[in-house]
């Protein structure tokens, strides 16, 4: 075989590769959340074994506020929303949009932390601790963990926004949107968990 031909061969395998290529920053991003559906999915099916087999569960869930979470539930799922117009905006090239979609949906998670400490509050006040019963141990430690990456999200996004004042980059809006959109599965699987019965 000729080196032309070898080259040529070099090229068109390269040419092969990379037309499957996924930018670096996606790819470890998707390897970042891997692990976090890792811890929180063995949390949340933890809980859901103890949902079927504690007999006090459903008795201790008709004390959580439904309508409390059901605003939070739906805060979450705009600030869903707006993400995804933020990220429909950077496609296009309208940044001062994304911005907006994205103080939206960094507001929507401000507004979530607010609501639950309003709900936390309301528990402890009735004397629900953590230490009162196994589904109390869960429901703190599970929507505590989840309300923490509530804020991690927050503050992602609010990163992003300075970011974008520097460097224009659809990958980070992207990114950004990808860990909302996981921050609300999680919870649309906390949610019958602990206020459903």
């Amino acid at each position: 075989m000729s080196s032309s031909e070898t080259r040529v061969e070099e090229i068109e395998h390269k040419e092969y590769y990379e037309s499957f290529s996924v930018p670096f920053q996606r790819f470890g991003f998707w390897v970042f959340l891997s692990g976090e559906i890792i811890i929180l999915g063995g949390l949340v099916a933890a809980a859901i074994l103890f949902r079927l087999s504690y007999p006090n569960w459903f008795e201790s869930s008709t004390y959580t506020n439904v309508i409390i979470s059901s605003i939070n539930t739906f805060v979450l799922l705009t600030g869903s929303l707006t993400a995804v117009l933020a990220h429909k905006n950077a496609v296009d090239g309208k940044w001062d949009k994304v911005q907006l979609f994205l103080g939206l949906t960094a507001l929507a998670g401000l507004t979530f932390i607010s609501i639950k400490f309003i709900e936390y509050s309301r528990e402890i006040h009735h004397g629900f601790v953590p230490s009162k019963d196994v589904f109390w141990m869960f429901y703190y430690g599970i929507t505590g963990i989840h309300g923490a990456h509530v804020l991690a999200g927050t503050f992602i996004i609010l990163g992003v926004m300075l970011f974008l004042k520097k460097k224009k980059l659809v990958e980070a809006v992207e990114n950004a949107g990808l860990y909302w959109h996981f921050v609300d599965i999680v919870w649309l699987y906390i949610f019958p968990l602990f206020y459903l019965t």
